[in-house]
């Protein structure tokens, strides 16, 4: 009986030690994941950036236009890691409280930054990239404007991209 009576004792005392190991390991657990999920938003090392470097696409950008009557062209050709039109549209859809659209758009690129380039006076103009997934964006003013939204996937060394009127998004003439 004396034995029963020091066993139901006892028994709150393992609990409590029970108890105080399983919340340690969980704090050790915590510490962990919290540590990870920081590691992995840690910018790329040097090493990285260099390895990144060498696997590179020289994109070539080409307008093919009918005649501009002697109009100097003036292209803008942004090109954007996200589809920058989608992303604004959703953005706009759903309510976010005390979000900018400049940091939702950063937050959707990823750490990914868009590229300018314009377009020389023959329509042509290059752009360096990292392979992946482009948007390109641009807008040919003039009697009739043309506008441009191709998606583009890069890979490779050397890649071209012809802006024709055929692969227009939109053709609009001003009055």
């Amino acid at each position: 009986m004396f034995q029963e009576l020091s066993a139901t004792r006892n028994s709150p005392a393992v609990f409590r030690r029970v108890l105080i190991l399983v919340l340690r390991v969980a704090l050790v657990a915590a510490i962990v994941g919290g540590a990870w999920l920081v590691y992995r938003e840690l910018p790329a090392s040097s090493s990285d950036l260099r390895s990144q470097n060498a696997r590179t696409t020289n994109l070539q950008i080409i307008l093919r236009q009918t005649d501009r009557g002697g109009v100097p062209l003036n292209v803008t050709v942004n090109l954007f890691p996200i589809d920058i039109v989608a992303a604004h549209h959703e953005f706009l859809s759903e309510p976010r409280p005390g979000k900018r659209l400049e940091d939702f758009l950063k937050e959707r690129m990823k750490g990914r930054s868009p590229v300018t380039t314009q377009l020389d006076k023959q329509g042509q103009g290059s752009v360096v990239l990292p392979p992946g997934s482009w948007w390109l964006i641009a807008k040919l003013p003039g009697d009739e404007e043309l506008e441009w939204r191709l998606p583009v996937t890069v890979a490779g060394s050397k890649q071209v991209v012809e802006l024709t009127s055929q692969n227009a998004y939109t053709r609009s003439r001003t009055f």
